[in-house]
């Protein structure tokens, strides 16, 4: 399997394990629907970790499909594995500490590193297109 793929299958799987966490706390908290407003709720945590995912992930898998499709430089398979592991990152420092009502070093990281990349992909894919 390639290092693109990887990176792939692991953005997808953690897509559906976030999924997976969010119908679990659902069931702990017996709510069936809504999301309370507590930062400190693991539902409310578990909600915004898929919520975040769900919108980033798939346009990264996308980018990093692309980008994997022709002879790459080195920077750019970096690249990939350096977005995945943000991603990675971002969820851990959403669910790891006991509240999301202040800024932590992972999330932040994480989702810097999550513009960086997937601005890099882009105009990866970009020059691809070009070329």
């Amino acid at each position: 399997m390639t290092i693109p793929m990887i990176c792939i299958a692991i953005l997808g799987a953690l897509c559906f394990v976030l999924g997976l966490n969010v119908s679990a706390a659902r069931t702990k908290a017996k709510l069936g629907s809504g999301c309370p407003s507590d930062p400190k709720d693991p539902l409310h945590k578990a909600i915004r970790a898929h919520a975040n995912t769900a919108e980033y992930a798939p346009v990264l898998m996308i980018l990093i499909y692309i980008a994997s499709q022709a002879q790459m430089a080195s920077w750019v398979l970096w690249t990939m594995v350096v977005a995945t592991a943000c991603r990675l990152l971002f969820v851990a420092g959403i669910l790891l500490p006991r509240s999301m009502s202040r800024p932590n070093p992972m999330r932040f990281i994480g989702a810097l590193g999550t513009y960086i990349t997937g601005v890099m992909l882009a105009v990866a894919v970009f020059i691809q297109g070009l070329g």
